[in-house]
């Protein structure tokens, strides 16, 4: 259970500067996902994804004010991009951007890791495409494998722990396993719920590399470019 439970750790002992590099991130997202449809989480599946995905690190307000932005016709736009790299101390990472200016998302990225000692390579074979949920749950584990594979969701790993459970299954399934969960199993909120790219095998790093790397990860985060970072690195 240890990234995804790092995050909403993290999340929850954000400072104010993180806490307005989650807004941004969560405005954008949001923004563009109502752009790109209707403003409306009940006919917009993506959008929906984007609000539950920000709804516990942000505030209502902007949720909603990203999607009325997007609503009154705003001709802003953010263009996705993609970098893998090879970090310190052989650490691999996968920078997402949601950017105005395309090149300057890429100048950015690429700063940023070289100044660490790493550089730009093919590194996405390492890292498998995954839907993650956490939730609590009083039930027997089992329960939840049941509903699932009766409805024949690609169930990749159930686990529970202290009362959190985390089920992992294929991408394709995201949507399905989470109404599953929500109508079968009882489950009327989630800690975490994404699909999200997870290393095939992670490394631990110590002392001054350890250093280096959290400060790679950041000024990573501080970038105004930079949507989300996934890694192989065990903090």
């Amino acid at each position: 259970m240890g990234r995804h439970f790092e995050v909403r750790a993290a999340a929850m002992a954000a400072t104010a500067k993180q806490k307005s590099a989650i807004y941004m991130r969560a405005s954008k997202e949001i923004y563009m996902a109502a752009k790109r449809g209707v403003p409306d989480p009940n006919s917009n599946l993506a959008l929906r994804a984007a609000i539950d995905k920000y709804r516990k690190q942000c505030p209502k307000d902007v949720i909603d004010r990203a999607i009325k932005k997007a609503a009154g016709g705003d001709a802003t736009n953010y263009i996705e991009g993609e970098y893998e790299a090879f970090g310190p101390a052989g650490s691999l990472l996968i920078v997402q951007t949601l950017s105005d200016n395309s090149n300057r998302a890429l100048v950015n990225v690429r700063t940023i890791i070289t100044r660490k000692g790493g550089h730009l390579g093919s590194v996405a074979y390492n890292f498998e495409n995954e839907a993650v949920f956490d939730f609590k749950y009083d039930k027997e584990e089992s329960t939840l494998e049941e509903a699932l594979v009766l409805n024949d969701v690609d169930v990749k790993e159930i686990s529970l722990e202290d009362g959190i459970a985390e089920v992992v299954v294929s991408p394709s399934d995201f949507e399905k396993a989470k109404d599953i969960l929500t109508s079968e199993c009882g489950v009327s909120e989630f800690e975490y719920s994404q699909v999200t790219k997870v290393a095939n095998e992670k490394i631990t790093l110590e002392g001054e590399e350890l250093t280096k790397f959290r400060e790679l990860l950041d000024q990573l985060d501080d970038c105004e470019d930079v949507q989300e970072v996934y890694h192989n690195v065990d903090l």
